[in-house]
């Protein structure tokens, strides 16, 4: 599978890596394009892959092409690549916000999904949602799942509207997690611990606290029920975070995303 990767940002440099890491593809199959001539040396040295500055030249003989650039710069790229596609072409986009419609009608192209990954894809450790055209085929489909699996989790939905659901959850949660993290840590510190031993006392926590959901499957007010001894200090504590709102702000914060991900897309 010879794939093109048009933006040499961060989501493009974690497939590029997990790609490679998974042996999915090889430095040999993979080229990338990026406006930056010291960002393509940087991705040449570090992964020995191709990179050209040419549109032409970094999209020719490739089955996927991925789209990896930032949404403001999509309207300058689009008629820069428009008609330069053969119909067997697949075109893989992260751009957040960017809508298939706008994509197709833009590049001239109707092979298109659309996928949302997120930053914690940099370790191997995300979930991309994604979906696609109505001309994108079985083999299509097969290789999209292929390369975003190689971030971590895919999901697949049929319908381009649970993107703009996911953008706000998955893809903008990771940000609401590190405020999380961020504000246990400077608490702990207030009562007197170190940032040092607080820091990892939160990261173990927050980490144990999703891998022990995930794999007993319970739900969270079960679990959250399991640390929660009447009139203890757990008890205490979530009192003060249900007085101060958390659950409202947190569906504030998600229904704030959404919104603003539909504004994106057109």
């Amino acid at each position: 599978m010879k794939i093109s990767f048009i933006g040499g940002g961060v989501m493009g440099e974690a497939m590029i890596r997990g790609l490679l890491t998974k042996g999915l593809s090889t430095p040999q199959d993979i080229i990338a394009n990026d406006i930056s001539a010291s960002r393509r040396e940087t991705l040449r040295t570090t992964y020995n892959i191709g990179v050209s500055e040419d549109y032409g030249t970094a999209i020719k003989g490739s089955d996927v092409i991925v789209l990896a650039i930032k949404p403001q710069n999509l309207a300058e790229l689009m008629p820069q690549l428009e008609g330069r596609f053969t119909r067997d072409q697949l075109v893989l986009s992260v751009i957040a916000g960017a809508a298939i419609a706008t994509i197709t009608g833009g590049l001239g192209h109707r092979s298109v999904v659309r996928a949302m990954p997120n930053t914690p894809a940099q370790i191997g450790e995300g979930v991309s949602v994604w979906t696609a055209s109505s001309e994108v085929s079985q083999g299509q489909k097969g290789m999209a799942r292929s390369i975003l699996g190689a971030l971590g989790k895919e999901i697949y939905v049929p319908d381009e509207k649970y993107i703009d659901m996911a953008t706000a959850v998955s893809g903008s949660g990771p940000a609401y997690i590190f405020l999380v993290i961020e504000a246990l840590v400077d608490a702990a510190v207030g009562i007197g611990l170190s940032r040092e031993m607080a820091e990892e006392l939160v990261l173990e926590t927050v980490l144990g606290t999703a891998r022990l959901a995930q794999e007993t499957g319970k739900h969270p007010k079960e679990l959250r029920d399991m640390v929660t001894s009447p009139g203890g200090t757990t008890a205490e504590g979530l009192l003060k975070l249900e007085e101060g709102g958390l659950r409202a702000l947190l569906a504030r914060a998600v229904i704030a995303a959404y919104e603003r991900a539909k504004e994106l897309g057109g």
